[in-house]
């Protein structure tokens, strides 16, 4: 069963597609009012796909339930991570993709999308996809359970462009995080387009502005 999701079209028939995961306790409305200024009217007709991630409870907010992609018991670097939820979640996103096949949308003209959390998810299962895609955006993030992605990444995406922002006063993720799963991607010969921001955990107009561009070639090719 796929999950729930909010879609925006930027008009019939589209030929291209945009999953994008929200953060922790948002849902998949958080980024929809985003589509407006992030569109170019001349690129191709896009879907936008926004999932709502499943309710659990979540250790760091003292086990109350919400909507999150996986368990998280800290934000230190340090802290275990959720294995087995964050492999759910990047099932879950698999799932989303196969629909976009039937819905007649390749692979090849897909990006995978997130915030934080949504980010981190976006991440790990766009670099362990089987098929080529159009790009990965991985916002205010950093790259989970890496030992394994790292082993478990697909040759299909180790040339998958990969956006990746953080804001430097980011209170929730350290920019470090963003900055250390940054140099991993390179030295696994990943090819990472990095930005940064004078902000918190959260998206700017300049964010925006430069994912515009980096979107437009990516959507051109």
């Amino acid at each position: 069963m796929t999950l729930p999701t909010v879609e925006h079209e930027t008009a019939a028939n589209p030929t291209h597609s945009i999953i994008w995961l929200h953060g922790l306790g948002a849902d998949g409305h958080d980024f929809a009012p985003i589509v407006p200024e992030l569109v170019d009217p001349a690129w191709p007709a896009l879907r936008f796909v926004f999932p709502h991630a499943p309710v659990r409870p979540v250790t760091i907010n003292n086990g109350m339930s919400m909507r999150a992609w996986y368990d998280v018991a800290g934000f230190d670097a340090r802290a275990p991570q959720d294995e087995a939820g964050i492999r759910a979640s990047i099932a879950a996103v698999e799932a989303l993709i196969a629909r976009e096949h039937e819905r007649g949308v390749p692979a090849g003209r897909i990006v995978l999308a997130g915030f934080s959390q949504g980010g981190a998810i976006a991440l790990a299962a766009g670099l362990c996809h089987a098929q080529t895609l159009a790009g990965i955006v991985a916002l205010s993030t950093y790259l989970p359970i890496a030992e394994v992605v790292a082993r478990e990444r697909s040759p299909a995406n180790a040339a998958t462009p990969i956006f990746q922002a953080h804001g430097s006063a980011d209170p929730v993720v350290a920019m470090q995080r963003g900055i250390d799963s940054r140099d991993r991607l390179q030295a696994l010969g990943h090819v990472v387009d990095w930005h940064s921001y004078p902000m918190a955990h959260a998206v700017c107009a300049e964010e925006i502005a430069d994912l515009h561009r980096w979107l437009g070639a990516r959507l051109a090719a």
